[in-house]
């Protein structure tokens, strides 16, 4: 009985990866360096992107704030 190797989270009793990890290691075999390209654009922000997603998000907030504090009209 072992701990996976790349999750480091699952129990493994005959390889080194579990299950989802397996995949994973599939991936890669199947598609090289794409596999990091695309963790890296849709997994991974920027400075500047996470920047821009917390002031979308305090946008929404104070406008969802402001619409609440509004005297309702009839």
């Amino acid at each position: 009985m072992f701990q996976c190797t790349l999750c480091e989270r699952e129990v493994c009793y005959v390889s080194k990866f579990c299950v989802k990890c397996k995949k994973i290691k599939h991936y890669l075999n199947l598609y090289e360096d794409r596999v990091y390209e695309v963790l890296d654009n849709v997994l991974s922000r920027t400075q500047t992107k996470q920047d821009n997603k917390i002031q979308q998000e305090i946008k929404e907030e104070i406008e969802n704030k402001k619409q609440n504090l509004q005297p309702l009209k009839k």
